[in-house]
């Protein structure tokens, strides 16, 4: 996949303005950001950029790059990716590590270009619902579903089946090489949540960002049966109420939050 770099000039605008800032490109797709001294460098997907809203939150100006079609995460991964412990239950490693703790779970990831480690607190936050709850026998979706972790997380636990989807085909094959890695039966399809139709889960696993959430949860909560329940992160806490609101009008219970960094994980059931 091709990214693109934006270059912001922030100089003249206080810290608590360029997280501001930080956020709403988030909102509009962004995916990661270097805070430099008077600069921020922000990254996207070039097939996900929106030039009009861009230019809308950027009326001042800015500066775009095309960055060479590579694996952006193998420096991160051989350098930076090490191994973290969650909630004292479960580790994620890599292939490439030597010196891993031990815990009753532990999980292989080879991150590639997916997202999912454990390191964001989004993911961290999911994998701790999921030590937390009960996932013996249920039927479980790991929507948008990156490298993997979450589905393999929940079919350790001891779910009777997991279904993986993702709309990248990046993560799509990491998916399929996460759940060799770790021996674990799950079920990848390359999609969205059109491919959702007809099916039936106890458990819908969504770590994906608050627009698609409020976009796809009534493709969510149909394939949910009666008491099941769906988990959602990739926000932020001021967007619960918005989350909220929507899962209410589908006829959700929210029963739990977890918090990490202002990202939230949010548990509500049907």
């Amino acid at each position: 996949m091709k990214y693109l770099k934006v270059t912001v000039d922030v100089s003249q605008l206080p810290d608590y303005e360029v997280d501001v800032l930080v956020y709403q490109l988030g909102e509009i797709g962004f995916e990661s950001f270097e805070n430099l001294p008077n600069l921020l460098h922000a990254y996207i997907q070039q097939t996900e950029l929106d030039p009009e809203s861009l230019m809308q939150l950027l009326p001042n100006g800015y500066e775009i790059e095309e960055m060479p079609d590579k694996n952006w995460n193998e420096e991160w991964e051989k350098h930076f990716f090490q191994p973290i412990v969650i909630g004292n239950e479960c580790v994620i490693h890599s292939t490439f590590h030597t010196d891993v703790p031990q815990a009753t779970y532990d999980i292989i990831i080879d991150p590639k270009m997916s997202f999912g480690t454990g390191h964001h607190a989004t993911t961290a936050n999911m994998l701790s619902w999921i030590l937390e709850d009960d996932m013996t026998g249920k039927r479980v979706l790991d929507m948008g579903c990156g490298t993997g972790v979450l589905g393999i997380l929940a079919k350790k636990k001891g779910a009777a089946s997991v279904l993986a989807i993702d709309i990248d085909s990046w993560c799509y094959e990491n998916a399929q090489e996460s759940a060799q890695l770790n021996q674990t039966d799950i079920e990848i399809q390359l999609g969205d949540a059109s491919l959702l139709k007809g099916k039936n889960f106890d458990i819908v696993l969504a770590n994906i960002n608050r627009n698609i959430l409020l976009n796809d949860m009534a493709a969510y909560v149909a394939t949910l049966s009666a008491g099941g329940v769906l988990y959602m992160s990739g926000f932020y806490t001021e967007d619960i109420p918005a989350i909220a609101q929507c899962a209410s009008d589908l006829g959700l219970t929210q029963v739990g939050v977890k918090e990490q960094n202002n990202w939230v994980a949010v548990k509500f059931v049907k």
